[in-house]
């Protein structure tokens, strides 16, 4: 049996969808207007949560005043009390034991079901698709622990300030002021003492509260730093066993955990200094509601009940108070814990969709490069004006030594990055014009260090299309020459072959397994465009001679770039085109290019075992 009814808990909870769209909005660096923007779609429940909350209190309050009237009734002695006043004490129970706990339970309905429920996911969500929308270059300056910490406590600081605006300041500040109200109604001179109290305490509150705030910054700030360090040691976790580098993790840790524990203290020792104030605000209310009330009652302006009720209100309000004050200090730990996290989360995204970005069509796949600029904001390196153009379907090998712009030309035309100058056109259309999801999904890509997620083998190859069926993924597998060693697999749970877990990263494969499990993602996904950065890097010889002819399989009828270092792997491309600097130095074909008897040649007569070194690169020029 269900005490509250869950169609009640439905309704509340669909007041407010958490996942709807939103306009794009950047966060300013306030954690009070961070706030207010995530209050915006709960207009309707706020009004109902600050109605029900305001009835909450104000039959407390009476509670507490009808105790008082039963001291006076039974002052008046016991004859008759039960034929004179039998009715008044039957509505009286019924209000206490049906109208109460009905109030109560909808109150915490709304409280629970309709603002923490839906502000906790609202807020981690909106955080995280802010987060999701950065450039690549956001994600590689900074630890993925943190980020991830500042996703998950930024949500729970938003929800709990909310929560608490209703249960605790505004049932607080509603029972406050009826409390005043009714001591006016009782004299003058008992509402008056508590009213100054009320000020005073208000006062204290404001002033205590950004002290614990910009403490519970620095100690959020120390605890993201715990988080980051310690996912950088687990996520690398290969690299410290093999380097024998415990030790040294535990002191990089440590520290950290040193100046947690540093912050933590001191944010307990203003909690410590909170409770020292409470003792001293709590004793004052009852001196001045008690010492009033006794005073008029000796010259008869109080019956004795509405004493005992004066007493029980100032009683109810030292209670109050610690709990308030003690919500207060958490309300300001979660605004500086919010301030922290709005380092990353206000942060504006640099690659966005235009207003009016429309759908890439390809129909060839052709690719013109006009004056490309992009130097990373430092006026130097990346690219300096590169013009190039690839028809549509043709194979293109791109040859540099680390740092030539071979990457950036990549990262420019996948577009994880706005180029500085210059523009790119796929098929006439500009790609800083169309929509990014429309532009990636028509380029196919493999990296030499493919990462995978951590899923399922077959989660990971329909990631290139997961509309895909069985038949296409196993398919794809085989193509890539991994459908025999994924029969292989088995996870930590039992899982096998295509439902085995592949850890995060892929960790639990080799890299030649994760490379061409990533081939398979990219022959499954079937591109117009194909980008390949050292795509076959990862494996061994007898490995790459089988994968070589399905790649060049897969190359049919796309247009093709290809990085490489291994010149025997691009030399059967359309063209080869050579970066140094950032600019085009050389453009032909293999053939064109050992006759011109320049760079590539050289490059191509010194190369050992066809791998290009970066000190060869640099004795060619």
């Amino acid at each position: 049996m269900r005490i509250i009814p869950r169609a009640l808990f439905r309704w509340v909870e669909g007041q407010v969808d958490p996942f709807a769209p939103f306009p794009a909005h950047t966060p300013t660096k306030s954690p009070i207007a961070y706030i207010r923007w995530h209050l915006r779609p709960f207009g309707r429940i706020l009004w109902l949560a600050a109605l029900v909350a305001t009835g909450v209190a104000i039959f407390e309050l009476l509670l507490i005043w009808y105790a008082g009237r039963l001291v006076d009734l039974m002052s008046a002695g016991s004859e008759g009390f039960w034929s004179e006043h039998g009715r008044e004490l039957t509505i009286a129970a019924i209000g206490l034991l049906v109208l109460r706990p009905v109030m109560v339970a909808f109150n915490a309905t709304v409280l629970f079901s309709g603002i923490s429920t839906n502000m906790l996911q609202q807020a981690r969500w909106r955080a995280y698709l802010q987060l999701l929308g950065q450039p690549v270059g956001f994600f590689q300056n900074d630890f993925a622990g943190r980020l991830t910490n500042r996703v998950m406590t930024s949500g729970g600081s938003v929800e709990d300030t909310s929560f608490l605006l209703f249960e605790a300041f505004w049932q607080a500040a509603a029972f406050a002021v009826a409390t005043l109200i009714l001591l006016a109604g009782f004299s003058v001179w008992l509402a008056l003492p508590l009213a100054l109290w009320i000020i005073g305490f208000v006062g204290f509150t404001l002033w205590f509260a950004p002290r614990v705030g910009k403490m519970a910054e620095k100690n959020s700030h120390a605890n993201s730093r715990v988080t980051a360090r310690v996912v950088d040691s687990f996520t690398n976790i290969e690299a410290v066993k093999l380097f024998a580098h415990a030790e040294r993790e535990q002191k990089f840790a440590r520290a950290a955990f040193r100046r947690h524990w540093l912050r933590f203290g001191a944010l307990m020792s203003i909690f410590a200094e909170q409770q020292a104030a409470m003792a001293i605000f709590n004793s004052a209310a009852m001196a001045l509601v008690i010492g009033p009330s006794l005073w008029v009652w000796s010259n008869g302006g109080l019956t004795t009940g509405e004493v005992a009720a004066a007493i029980a209100m100032a009683l109810r309000l030292n209670t109050m108070t610690g709990w308030i004050m003690w919500m207060t200090v958490r309300t300001a730990e979660h605004l500086g814990t919010i301030r922290e996290a709005l380092e990353s989360l206000s942060v504006p995204q640099t690659v966005l969709d235009a207003p009016d970005a429309k759908v890439l069509t390809v129909k060839g796949g052709a690719i013109a490069i006009k004056g490309l600029t992009h130097h990373y904001g430092k006026g130097r390196g990346g690219l300096a004006g590169i013009d190039l153009t690839v028809k549509a379907g043709e194979r293109v090998g791109l040859v540099g030594r680390s740092g030539a712009g071979k990457s950036s030309l990549v990262n420019l035309i996948l577009r994880l990055r706005d180029a500085e100058g210059g523009s790119i056109e796929i098929d006439g259309q500009n790609i800083a014009e169309v929509r990014q999801d429309t532009l990636r999904a028509a380029i196919g890509m493999v990296t030499q260090d493919s990462t995978l997620l951590h899923r399922s083998v077959r989660d990971n190859i329909l990631y290139g299309r997961p509309d895909a069926s069985e038949d296409d993924v196993i398919a794809a597998a085989k193509k890539a020459e991994s459908h025999d060693f994924i029969q292989d697999l088995k996870d930590s749970a039992g899982r096998r072959g295509y439902n085995a877990l592949v850890g995060e990263r892929g960790v639990r494969l080799s890299g030649g397994q994760r490379q061409r499990i990533a081939l398979a993602r990219v022959i499954l996904k079937d591109a117009p465009i194909l980008i390949l950065d050292e795509a076959t890097s990862a494996l061994d010889s007898e490995v790459e001679a089988a994968i070589q002819s399905t790649l060049y399989g897969m190359m049919e009828g796309k247009t093709v770039i290809a990085i490489a270092h291994r010149l025997s792997t691009i030399a059967k491309m359309d063209r080869i085109v050579v970066l140094d600097k950032g600019r085009v130095i050389e453009d032909g074909s293999h053939d064109d290019l050992l006759d011109q008897g320049g760079v590539y040649a050289d490059l191509w007569n010194r190369q050992s075992g066809g791998f290009l070194a970066d000190d060869q690169m640099e004795a060619a020029q």
